[in-house]
């Protein structure tokens, strides 16, 4: 938050009063809007719409509403993610885990990873593993996106070492 109004020349809050006047639906029309229109960054648009629809982590009364909200409907799911998150935070003990309203962002000093119930079939995890060829499990994901790769599982039976072994690629290369 502090490079964005030293890279842009204005504070979060004229940014977010700029996205609300715009009063869009979507969080993908506010951050088209921002990168388009005003040549922001991914991230800083990423950030900006965030906070104007107060749905990032920080905006939250209780983050773990966030993760709740999630799983309705698809509350087979939620074992997996507990499951999922439980090795994860096994890692190391500099991991931020930062709710939003329909996925978990993992980050360290930068993010490496989301969890996140895609649809009442498919469970996605992202990884963030910039220019790694797909191999096994690991797809690439349309140019653009946050995450350079994702894998998707349905069950439990899917979490194995390799998927287990991309997101600690991941949380190596992020730190």
């Amino acid at each position: 938050m502090e490079n964005l109004h030293r890279n842009t020349g204005r504070t979060l809050e004229q940014w977010m009063d700029i996205v609300k006047k715009e009063n869009f639906a979507k969080h993908g029309e506010a951050m088209k809007f921002l990168k388009e229109t005003h040549g922001l960054t991914h991230g800083f648009a990423n950030l900006i719409a965030l906070k104007a629809k107060g749905s990032d982590a920080g905006s939250a009364e209780n983050p773990d509403d966030l993760i709740t909200g999630q799983y309705k409907g698809k509350e087979h799911f939620r074992p997996l993610y507990d499951r999922l998150m439980s090795e994860i935070l096994s890692f190391g003990g500099d991991i931020e885990v930062a709710p939003k309203n329909a996925y978990v962002s993992l980050r360290r000093k930068k993010q490496f990873a989301t969890l996140q119930p895609a649809s009442k079939t498919r469970f996605e995890i992202g990884i963030i593993l910039k220019g790694h060829p797909p191999q096994g499990k690991l797809e690439v994901e349309k140019p653009g996106m946050m995450c350079s790769h994702k894998i998707n599982i349905a069950g439990d039976g899917d979490i194995d070492a390799e998927v287990m072994g991309w997101l600690k690629a991941a949380y190596d290369n992020a730190g």
